[in-house]
């Protein structure tokens, strides 16, 4: 552009100015390509009585800015000041919104200001959150895990994942992710060709073509998904209580493992998990622990009948093996021992009618570490027979709730790709110190399809209800329809509560009524 072109340029712009009494300056360097923007959408989690974690990522250096209000037209709001969005946490940002009213819905919108022109700011970004009840009302709250594996991903051709939807449409208070939040180890292709005959298309990234090992693809992983406008849809609208379990590294990972999947140039799982684990905690709405800001284990009180305690049994089990130590130890741990104390300390405590036990794996389906020998085991359940290996730390907490009177406690878990309801039994149980509960298992949300599993006799399983593919069969991709979330109501007079198991159709497929203790 020549100099006079320029100045005519300029002093067009001028006379649009003036004509809006808006300085000229807003033309030049307001364009929408300059502005930041919120590539991922919001999410809320980590709700309390008087508070509650917001999450979002910039684009750019800008600083995050929260308005909540009790009221959808925001007449009155209040408006939050939050930290800024740097490179260096890959502009992610969240904060805990504090003073909340507790048991009101709550509307918030997020929008940046950027950090290199103080005068550009983001669109704002609308989300909605019920603050945890003061008093008895009603609650529902759903669970699921298991997002985007085995090679089963976005496929716009099929409207994405839309299970989000479909829980969504339920209005829960919350949502419990139980794990394997993304497949970290799970690369996902552009096309896959299914048994029919058909193809299943994937929307596909760079850091998802590839097993994630350095910081930028574990972040990869999550951005990825956000790309579902059916889960960004969700987050907006359903605070998100998160936990981890092993595809968020690596399949079936503990600590001191050097593995050797060759299609890793990182073998050592400690470094891993490391950056794993940083990702995770900057990509989801969780409240940092002031004297351990990597610890993920916690308790979220919601209301005078509800208490969660999610549970950690990755990040301080002892190797997987063989499993049939007869004594405890350092080897046998799958939560550890502050865990464990933390875990029985909680439900010592609790006042609440109702304690979730939000765990990432299965307690007696047996989930082997080599399907091929069935040799070495994954999770606690080792076969049948006594409690040995990890079941020795089950055994003890069961135990501890049976002596200390600890009732109405409920196992939640996903992580085996199918839907169960069992009854543990101590009358047809090899350890009888405890007192009868039962476990729900729901998932996968968007992934392969597997089961039924084996079911160890330690604790007495019983199934009451299980779907999983024919005999046979293995890794059905959601268009089989065999995709499942669960759902939990507590109903504030009786103080029953009662668990179904959903389809990603929409269909009811089990429901189980328990009346509290």
């Amino acid at each position: 552009m020549s100099k006079s072109s320029r100045r005519q340029f300029v002093k067009q712009l001028s006379y649009a100015a003036a004509a809006t009494s808006v300085p000229s300056w807003f033309y030049i360097q307001r364009s929408p390509s300059m502005r930041p923007g919120l590539p991922c959408g919001i999410s809320s989690g980590d709700i309390m009585s008087d508070r509650a974690m917001i999450w979002a990522k910039a684009d750019r250096p800008s600083r995050m800015w929260i308005d909540w209000s009790t009221t959808e037209s925001f007449a009155h709001f209040k408006t939050v000041q939050g930290p800024a969005a740097l490179a260096e946490l890959d502009f992610t940002t969240k904060i805990d919104i504090l003073d909340l009213p507790s048991g009101q819905e709550i509307f918030y919108r997020v929008r940046y200001q950027s950090l290199e022109d103080l005068k550009l700011w983001s669109e704002s970004s609308m989300g909605r959150l019920r603050s945890t009840p003061g008093e008895l009302r009603n609650v529902r709250f759903q669970w699921g895990g298991d997002t985007c594996g085995q090679g089963w991903g976005i496929n716009p051709e099929l409207g994405g994942m839309k299970i989000y939807t479909q829980m969504a449409q339920r209005n829960p208070d919350f949502f419990i992710h139980s794990g394997d939040t993304i497949y970290a180890d799970g690369p996902i292709p552009a096309e896959v060709k299914l048994a029919d005959g058909k193809i299943w298309k994937n929307i596909v990234t760079e850091e998802k073509s590839k097993v994630a090992e350095t910081l930028s693809e574990f972040r990869g992983n999550y951005t990825y998904n956000f790309l579902d406008e059916n889960l960004r849809a969700f987050n907006a609208k359903v605070p998100i209580l998160y936990q981890w379990d092993d595809h968020e590294v690596l399949n079936n990972w503990y600590p001191e493992e050097i593995h050797n999947d060759n299609r890793f140039k990182e073998k050592n799982v400690a470094l891993l998990a490391a950056r794993a684990k940083r990702a995770f905690m900057e990509y989801n709405p969780i409240r940092s622990n002031g004297d351990d800001p990597e610890r993920i284990y916690r308790k979220i009180p919601y209301g005078p009948m509800l208490d969660v305690f999610m549970i950690d049994m990755r990040s301080y089990r002892g190797n997987n093996g063989a499993n049939k130590q007869e004594h405890q130890s350092a080897e046998t741990a799958l939560l550890g021992r502050q865990q464990i104390q933390w875990l029985k300390e909680g439900l010592l405590a609790s006042k609440a009618t109702w304690k979730i036990i939000a765990s990432d794996m299965p307690l007696g389906l047996i989930v082997y570490d080599d399907y091929v020998t069935k040799s070495t085991f994954e999770n606690g359940a080792n076969g049948n027979g006594p409690a040995l290996g990890r079941e020795l730390e089950t055994a003890d907490l069961l135990r501890f709730m049976l002596h200390n009177e600890i009732k109405n406690v409920v196992w939640l878990t996903a992580d085996v790709h199918y839907c169960a309801a069992h009854y543990y039994d101590p009358a047809k149980a090899q350890f009888k110190e405890f007192r009868p509960f039962y476990e729900f298992v729901a998932g996968p949300l968007n992934a392969g399809t597997f089961g039924p599993g084996e079911l160890d006799n330690t604790f007495g399983p019983q199934v009451l209800f299980q779907k999983a593919p024919p005999a046979g069969q293995s890794n059905l991709s959601p268009l089989a329809g065999m995709q499942f979330f669960g759902e939990v109501n507590i109903d504030k007079d009786s103080q029953e509560m009662s668990v179904a198991l959903w389809d990603n159709l929409g269909k009811r497929l089990f429901e189980q009524r328990i009346k509290a203790e």
